[in-house]
């Protein structure tokens, strides 16, 4: 048989111009550069967009590290489900450290921003109170006459067993919870509170007016049966 009658030698056949193609090929000079020609085509290679692309972003690179520590702390043994697992007790923790170190703060300055009623721990009842505001008023001292009054519209609560006796209670806290069992008188408890507050800081000026109206509060809830309509919470007694 013929070459030219084998099966796909037409298909196989050189162009014309072949020849002159592979005679320019085999005239060029073999590639082979330098050391730091070398470098500088890998690293313009590396730095088209198809390989920074390709690349891990920093956040990938931080949790590959922190995936990497996890396991060396049981021996590169962790894995699978296991790394799951440790990661919500990890993430656990971290949220509990934080909660005590962001909230807690903020309730303890909560906390002295109001004064203590009872600073000495005193457990007269509330007409002894009655009595040492009506002095402090005879005398012109309306800064006592206030704090006075104000202790004992807390005391005669605590006396009625409205209000649970509490060491350390604040002047908010009281109101909080007499506003509880005096529903209607909630906005007031609140103005004394705030009152009493800033009298014991002596930040406030206090007038005749600012103690008759906390006179006028304790004459009012003294005889004032208690309506517990304010919103549940801690520090209420059972009702009487």
């Amino acid at each position: 048989m013929a070459a030219n009658d084998r099966p796909g030698f037409a298909n196989r056949m050189i162009p014309a111009s072949a020849p002159f193609a592979y005679l320019f090929v085999a005239s060029e000079p073999p590639v082979d550069p330098d050391r730091e020609e070398a470098q500088r085509w890998a690293v313009e290679e590396l730095s088209k967009p198809r390989y920074t692309s390709a690349k891990p972003s920093w956040i990938d690179e931080m949790w590959n590290q922190f995936v990497e520590w996890l396991r060396s702390l049981n021996g590169g043994s962790i894995s699978g489900p296991n790394i799951g697992m440790l990661l919500i007790g990890v993430l656990a923790v971290v949220l509990i450290v934080v909660a005590v170190i962001v909230v807690r703060p903020r309730l303890n300055a909560r906390r002295k921003e109001s004064a203590e009623v009872f600073d000495d721990g005193s457990s007269v009842n509330a007409e002894v109170f009655r009595a040492r505001a009506s002095a402090a008023t005879g005398r012109g001292d309306w800064q006592t006459a206030v704090v006075e009054q104000f202790r004992a519209v807390v005391r005669s609560a605590e006396d009625r067993a409205i209000i649970d006796t509490q060491a350390g209670r604040t002047a908010d806290e009281a109101a909080v919870q007499l506003g509880r069992a005096f529903a209607t008188a909630g906005s007031r408890l609140e103005q004394a509170a705030r009152l009493f507050d800033g009298v014991k800081y002596g930040k406030a000026a206090t007038t005749p007016s600012d103690h008759a109206a906390v006179l006028a509060l304790d004459t009012e809830l003294s005889a004032t049966k208690p309506d517990f309509a304010g919103p549940a919470g801690n520090g209420l007694a059972v009702p009487r």
